[in-house]
């Protein structure tokens, strides 16, 4: 993405949500979902071209490890290993985890959203409809931006 002030190409920073990287598990059989699955790998071959940095998190890997599939779990593991940054939990985050959930997210989503804003990503990626919910409604207090996968690649311009 060229910026007029930083002629320079930088690189987009995104984190995606545990329910990213499951849709392809998902049943296809909603056309939705295929959608989002294919968003998902649009998105992962743009990670690997080095177009987009990906994000992980110490939250992701404890929501990953709690997946009692294991076929699912080794693969999204394989999805983590393309991040270029990994952010890791400390105990002043856990503030900024109670002020997201005075807003409405639940536990683990407002962990995902304070690891997303300490990382000071572009994006914050996912397909929960209530995420999206909550973060518009309190937007200006959210240090990132929230958008669902699909709005996201409508926003792609490369």
């Amino acid at each position: 993405m060229i910026s007029p002030e930083y002629p320079y190409e930088l690189k987009m920073k995104i984190y995606l949500d545990m329910c990213v990287y499951n849709r392809p598990f998902d049943y296809q059989g909603d056309e939705k979902i295929v959608l989002e699955t294919n968003a998902f790998i649009y998105i992962l071959e743009k990670i690997e071209k080095g177009e987009y940095e990906l994000v992980c998190s110490e939250i992701l890997l404890y929501e990953n490890n709690k997946n009692p599939d294991l076929q699912r779990k080794v693969r999204i593991t394989s999805y983590f290993s393309l991040a270029k940054e990994f952010v890791k939990i400390e105990k002043k985050d856990i503030e900024r985890v109670k002020v997201l959930k005075k807003f409405g997210f639940c536990d683990i989503d407002a962990f995902h959203i304070a690891m997303a804003e300490k990382s000071k990503v572009n994006y914050f990626i996912t397909c929960d409809k209530e995420i999206i919910n909550i973060y518009r409604n309190n937007k200006r207090l959210i240090k990132t931006i929230i958008v669902g996968i699909l709005e996201f690649i409508s926003l792609d311009r490369r």
